[in-house]
């Protein structure tokens, strides 16, 4: 696979993000200013998604829906954003024409960890959400079996963070449905 000949110059990353997601087939996002590729998930990836999706999805509250692979803004940078593995918004996100979603409006964003992610690329994702505002990070992480919950996002950082391993139920912050149980969440290369 070759990539397409391309110039960035400010101001037009997204469009770059665009051209080398449609000739290649691989997920783009604008991380701080760098463009981060990854493959499409695999099945154990998407598996964790699906399993963790029917669990939230029939007990979120009246207006909020589960959405995979929707985009979220970063505040004041037009050229930033990120494409979490699932994200719960507003059920209005169906009828919305925009591909990017207002960062206040997401209430959970939740990210898989793949198996050939960096822990450089770990933390600058988790800054990122909590620079653009969004409500809760949900981190999974199939490789070793840990989950991280980052809540109350302020001055750039998340204040709360909660561990545990898979086994351990996630309690979600209001108005997210609680118990998550991990303990159905596949592991890589099991």
């Amino acid at each position: 696979m070759t990539l397409p000949v391309l110039h960035p110059r400010p101001g037009n990353l997204r469009e770059v993000a665009e051209r080398i997601e449609a000739s290649t087939g691989l997920r783009v996002e604008i991380i701080g200013g760098s463009l981060v590729m990854s493959p499409t998930p695999r099945g154990k990836h998407a598996g964790t998604i699906r399993r963790l999706r029917v669990q939230v999805e029939p007990r979120l509250p009246e207006g909020l829906a589960p959405y995979e692979m929707s985009s979220v803004a970063m505040p004041e940078d037009p050229d930033d954003y990120a494409t979490p593995d699932l994200a719960v918004l507003p059920i209005e996100w169906d009828e919305d024409d925009s591909w990017l979603a207002d960062p206040a409006d997401v209430v959970l964003a939740v990210e898989v960890i793949s198996r050939s992610e960096k822990a450089m690329s770990i933390t600058d994702k988790n800054g990122w959400y909590a620079r653009a505002g969004v409500g809760a990070l949900l981190v999974l992480d199939p490789r070793t079996g840990r989950w991280t919950l980052h809540t109350r996002p302020k001055d750039g950082e998340y204040r709360g963070q909660v561990h545990g391993v898979y086994g351990e139920a996630i309690d979600l912050p209001a108005p997210l449905p609680s118990p998550v149980d991990t303990g159905v969440l596949p592991l890589y290369g099991s």
